[in-house]
C-alpha cells in the first residue's frame, strides 16, 4: 500500500496525463488534416486550413499556414468558405433603443445623476454652450468618470487625440495606484483628467518643435463625451482630447476644429440677430460623413505585399468584368458581409454613433455606411471610431477592410462625402430652404455666403482634401474633379437668376409624380436633380463636400469649411448692416446683398457634367477657376497670404501652425509615394520577374510547337520590357531628388510615379498572357469577386 503523496504514483499519473494529452492532440491533428486536405488541378495534395489551426503545445514549431502548397496555387473554394460567425452580435429593436444605444458613452444624463446640481450646471455650460471650464469641478467629474468606467469594466484610461498623422493616438494608464504595504487603490484625479503629458517627439510637427523637444500636452475636450472601448480581455476609458506643444501650439487636428466652430458662431450669430434670432443664440456646424470602403478576403490581402505596405494594389490587370454591368450597386448584401455590418453597427450603436444607412456601392467588393447629422466636433470623433471599428470587425469574419481611396484600378474609388450645414442650439438648420425657398431670405443669405466662400477659397478647399491616395480618385467614377464648383440644382439656380434679373420668385414647383399604375402612389418630386460629379453640391438642406477621401480625417476639411464660411458670412453681414443703417428695410437689403453676391460669384456655380473635357476648358479658360490637378499643386497654395490671413484673423491657426501643416503634407506625400515606389520595385524584382522566368523555363521544356514559340516570344518580350522599366524605377528610387522635403516630394510626383506606371504596365500585360498557376499573387478577379 503506497503512502499518501507517494512520489512514484504522482510521477506515473503525470506521465499518463501527458500520454492522454498527446493522443488527444494527435486525434485533433488528424481530423484537421482530413478536413482541410485539398487537391490541386495537377493532382497534388496540399493542406489549406479553413478556420485556423488548433493550438497544439506538443508541436510548437508547426505553423498553421505552412503547407506544401506553392504560393501560386490559391484554392478559391477554400477561401470562399473560410469564415464563420463565432458569436452573434445582434440586438432586438427594443434593446437598441432602451439598452444598447450609447450604453458605452458617458452622456450628460449619466453625469447629471452622478454630480451635484451646481457642478453639473458648470460642466453643462462648457459642454453645451462653450463656456470656459471651471477647474474647481475637475476632481468631482474625474471621480464620477472613474466610477462609471469601472462599472463598465474599465481598468485603464487614455487621452485619445488626433495628431497630424491623420489617425488617432492613445497612451493607456491604469486606474490602479500602489498605496503601500502591498495595498493598491483605484484612483483618478481632476489633474489627470484635465491634462496628460505624452512623449511628443515622434509625432509630426512640421518644424513647430525639434525632435529633442519631446514635451507635449493632451487636454480634455469636455464638448465631446468620454466613452468605453472594449477588447477581448477588458475595457478602457477613452477621453477625447486635444494635443499641443509645450509652447501651446496645436499639434493636432482637433484644436483648430474647435477654434473654427467658435469662429463660425461669432460670425453667424450677429447675422441671425438681424433676422430676428434671440440674443445669445449659439451656432455650430453639423456634419454627416458617408464612409465608403472595400472588403476583401483576408487570405488574399496577406498574399499581396502592396496591399499590406500601401493599402492599394500596385499591380493588377483588369478582369473581364468589373463594374460594367452596374449590378453591384444597391444589390443584395452577401450574408458574410451583412453579418460583418450588423456586428460593426452593434458596436457603433453602443458608442453612440447614429449609423443609419448601409448598402453595396458601385464597385464589386465596395460598400458604404453613413450616420445622420451630429455636431461637427463629435462627428469628427465618431468618424475616427467608425474607421477603427470597421477595420477590427472585418478581421473577425476573415475579411480586411480597405479604406484607401483607390485600392483597385479601373473601378470606383472610395470617398467620404461630408454633408455640412449650420444649425443653432435651438435645432434650426440654417440651410433648410423650407417649402418656399424663394421667400426664405435668411436661407438665401446664408446660401449666398457659401457660394462666395467656395469661390474665394478654392485653393484652400482643394488643399484640405489633398493626398497622394486621393489623387488616384479625383476626377472619375463618381468622384468629383479637382476643379471646385457649386451645384445648386435647377430650382435654386432659377431663384438666384431671377433675383439677379430683378424678377424674383421661382418658376419651379415640386408637385407629385404619377408612376403609371393605379396601385402605385403618387410621389413628391424634388424641384431639382442631384449631381454626382460636383465637388460641392446642395442636396436639400445641406452641402455635400464630395472631394474628401475615404481614409482621411474629416477634421481639417470641416475646419476649412467653418473658417471660410465664417469669413464670408461676416463680410456679407457687414454689407447687410450698412444697407440697414442707410434706411433700407430687411427684405430689400437682403435681396440686394444676395443679388450682388451672386452676380460676382456666379462663375463658381455649375450644374452640368463635371467630368466632361468641355467643362474643364470652360472652367479654366472662360471662368478662371483653378484646376489644381495634383496634391502638390494644391499644397503649395495652402499658405497663400489670403489663407494665412483667414486663419489668423479668426484665431484658428497662426502662421507657424499653418506652415507646419504644409510641411507635414509635403512629407507625408513624399513618404507615401516613396514606400509605393520601393514596394513596386520589390514585388517586380522578387515575385513577378522570377515567375516569368520560371514560366519561360517550363515553356522551353514543352517542345517546339508554334504555340509554344509564340507564347515564349511574347513572354520574353514583356519580361524584357519589365526588366528595363524596373531598371528605370530602381534608378529614380535610389535618387530621392534632393535634401529638402519639397524637392523629394516633387521628385516622387514627376519621376517615381511615371516609373512605377511603366513597371505596372509591363507587369499587367504579363499577367494577361502567363499561365494562371504561375502568377505569384491573387488577381483582381479573385479579390473583387470571391466573398
Amino acid at each position: 500500500m503506497c503512502e499518501p503523496n507517494c512520489t512514484s504514483c504522482h510521477s506515473m499519473a503525470n506521465n499518463l496525463q501527458k500520454a492522454c494529452l498527446f493522443l488527444r492532440n494527435v486525434a485533433v491533428w488528424v481530423k484537421v488534416v482530413q478536413d482541410n486536405l485539398r487537391r490541386c488541378s495537377d493532382g497534388r495534395l496540399y493542406f489549406s486550413p479553413q478556420s485556423g489551426f488548433p493550438s497544439l503545445s506538443l508541436f510548437p514549431s508547426v505553423s498553421p499556414y505552412r503547407s506544401p502548397m506553392t504560393q501560386q496555387n490559391f484554392d478559391v473554394n477554400s477561401v470562399a468558405r473560410n469564415w464563420r460567425v463565432d458569436a452573434k452580435q445582434t440586438a432586438s429593436p427594443k434593446e437598441l433603443v432602451e439598452t444598447l444605444f450609447a450604453s458605452d458613452v458617458l452622456t450628460l444624463d449619466q453625469l447629471k445623476a452622478r454630480l451635484s446640481k451646481s457642478d453639473f450646471r458648470k460642466l453643462q455650460a462648457t459642454a453645451a454652450r462653450g463656456e470656459t471650464l471651471d477647474a474647481s469641478i475637475a476632481d468631482t467629474v474625474a471621480l464620477a468618470m472613474k466610477t462609471w468606467a469601472m462599472e463598465k469594466g474599465a481598468t485603464h484610461y487614455t487621452h485619445w487625440f488626433q495628431p497630424l498623422t491623420g489617425s488617432t493616438a492613445e497612451k493607456h494608464d491604469s486606474f490602479l495606484n500602489p498605496a503601500g504595504d502591498g495595498v493598491a487603490i483605484m484612483s483618478f484625479s481632476g489633474k489627470e483628467l484635465i491634462q496628460a503629458e505624452p512623449d511628443a517627439s515622434s509625432f509630426p510637427s512640421g518644424g513647430l518643435r525639434a525632435t529633442f523637444e519631446a514635451r507635449g500636452y493632451t487636454a480634455w475636450d469636455p464638448s465631446s463625451p468620454a466613452f468605453i472601448v472594449r477588447h477581448a480581455n477588458g475595457a478602457t476609458l477613452y477621453i477625447p482630447s486635444v494635443f499641443a506643444s509645450w509652447k501651446g501650439e496645436a499639434l493636432d487636428l482637433k484644436t483648430p476644429l474647435l477654434r473654427s466652430v467658435e469662429a463660425l458662431n461669432k460670425a453667424v450669430s450677429p447675422a441671425l440677430e438681424l433676422f430676428g434670432a434671440s440674443e445669445g443664440t449659439r451656432v455650430g456646424s453639423t456634419l454627416g460623413a458617408e464612409q465608403e470602403y472595400f472588403l476583401i478576403t483576408e487570405e488574399y490581402f496577406y498574399r499581396r505585399p502592396d496591399l499590406i505596405m500601401t493599402g492599394r494594389t500596385l499591380f493588377g490587370a483588369r478582369p473581364p468584368r468589373g463594374q460594367e454591368l452596374e449590378d453591384h450597386y444597391f444589390g443584395a448584401i452577401p450574408d458574410r458581409v451583412l453579418s460583418f455590418m450588423t456586428d460593426a453597427e452593434t458596436q457603433l450603436y453602443a458608442l453612440g454613433i447614429p449609423v443609419k444607412t448601409r448598402h453595396n456601392e458601385v464597385a464589386p467588393g465596395q460598400f458604404e455606411i453613413a450616420p445622420i447629422f451630429e455636431d461637427s466636433n463629435i462627428a469628427a470623433d465618431h468618424q475616427q471610431l467608425m474607421m477603427q471599428v470597421l477595420r477590427t470587425t472585418a478581421r473577425k469574419y476573415g475579411l480586411v477592410c480597405l479604406l484607401h481611396e483607390k485600392p483597385f484600378a479601373g473601378v470606383n474609388g472610395s470617398g467620404k462625402h461630408c454633408n455640412w450645414s449650420m444649425g443653432t442650439d435651438h435645432g434650426e438648420n440654417l440651410l433648410d430652404p423650407g417649402d418656399t425657398p424663394s421667400e426664405n431670405m435668411q436661407f438665401l443669405f446664408f446660401c449666398a455666403a457659401v457660394i462666395k466662400a467656395v469661390d474665394d477659397y478654392q485653393a484652400l478647399l482643394r488643399a484640405c482634401v489633398a493626398s497622394a491616395s486621393n489623387d488616384w480618385r479625383l476626377g472619375a467614377n463618381e468622384a468629383p474633379p479637382a476643379i471646385l464648383s457649386v451645384f445648386l440644382g435647377d430650382e435654386l439656380t432659377d431663384i438666384f437668376e431671377r433675383i439677379l434679373s430683378g424678377e424674383g420668385g421661382s418658376s419651379h414647383s415640386a408637385g407629385l409624380m404619377g408612376l403609371g399604375s393605379q396601385v402605385l402612389p403618387e410621389i413628391p418630386v424634388h424641384a431639382g436633380d442631384r449631381n454626382r460629379t460636383s465637388p460641392f453640391a446642395f442636396t436639400g438642406n445641406k452641402f455635400e463636400f464630395r472631394a474628401v477621401g475615404s481614409s482621411q480625417s474629416i477634421s481639417f476639411p470641416v475646419t476649412v469649411l467653418n473658417a471660410s464660411i465664417a469669413e464670408s458670412v461676416e463680410q456679407l453681414t457687414g454689407e447687410l448692416q450698412g444697407k440697414l443703417r442707410s434706411g433700407a428695410d430687411l427684405a430689400h437689403a437682403v435681396t440686394e446683398v444676395v443679388r450682388d453676391t451672386y452676380k460676382k460669384y456666379q462663375r463658381i456655380v455649375f450644374n452640368g457634367d463635371g467630368y466632361s473635357e468641355a467643362w474643364h476648358q470652360e472652367a479654366e479658360k472662360e471662368r478662371g477657376l483653378l484646376n489644381l490637378r495634383t496634391t502638390l499643386d494644391a499644397v503649395e497654395r495652402l499658405t497663400d497670404p489670403k489663407n494665412l490671413e483667414l486663419f489668423e484673423k479668426h484665431g484658428i491657426l497662426n502662421e507657424r501652425e499653418l506652415v507646419a501643416r504644409q510641411e507635414i503634407m509635403y512629407d507625408i506625400y513624399f513618404k507615401t509615394v516613396n514606400i509605393e515606389g520601393e514596394t513596386t520595385q520589390y514585388m517586380a524584382q522578387t515575385q513577378i520577374l522570377p515567375a516569368a522566368v520560371t514560366y519561360l523555363g517550363e515553356l522551353g521544356r514543352a517542345g517546339e510547337s508554334r504555340a509554344v514559340q509564340g507564347i515564349s516570344g511574347e513572354v520574353t518580350r514583356l519580361a524584357d520590357e519589365l526588366y528595363d522599366a524596373l531598371d528605370g524605377l530602381r534608378t529614380v528610387n535610389n535618387d530621392l531628388g534632393g535634401e529638402e522635403v519639397h524637392e523629394k516630394a516633387y521628385h516622387m510626383r514627376d519621376r517615381v510615379l511615371p516609373a512605377m506606371h511603366e513597371v505596372r504596365a509591363a507587369a499587367d500585360k504579363l499577367e494577361g498572357i502567363m499561365s494562371f498557376k504561375h502568377w505569384p499573387m491573387p488577381t483582381y478577379r479573385q479579390m473583387l469577386f470571391v466573398k
